[in-house]
């Protein structure tokens, strides 16, 4: 299984960017796939999951009402749209599948996702 994020860059408070994370090696039917992020000194923290299937989604405080998860089932590929971008937003963001997910209420536990992607930078300039 590999992940493949992408999507990131350099944008100013307010702002908007889409993060894409495109799944090869297997299809994820049966995965929960989330969103993590890192930012300098601090650990990785959850953003965002959905349920392949049936396309329940759960969402950390911090970004509720702000980003919004999706997936596209023919392009095995995971959306983050990230909305109204604060300075703390700023991080690396990972995706991530986990197959044993089966309950989208604990899909913020790091620990059960199986695989992960290389991650991408999102700068916010304030």
């Amino acid at each position: 299984v590999q992940l493949q994020a992408s999507g990131g860059g350099l944008v100013q408070a307010g702002g908007s960017l889409r993060l894409s994370c495109a799944g090869s090696g297997r299809t994820f039917r049966s995965y929960a796939m989330g969103w993590f992020r890192q930012a300098p000194g601090k650990e990785r923290e959850f953003v965002a999951a959905i349920m392949w299937i049936g396309g329940s989604s759960y969402y950390a405080d911090s970004v509720k009402g702000r980003f919004t998860i999706s997936r596209d089932n023919a392009r095995n590929t995971v959306y983050l749209q990230m909305n109204s971008l604060k300075s703390e937003d700023t991080a690396v963001y990972y995706c991530a599948a986990g197959p044993n997910i089966y309950n989208i209420r604990i899909a913020f536990k790091r620990e059960l996702y199986d695989y992960w992607g290389q991650g991408t930078q999102v700068t916010v300039s304030s």
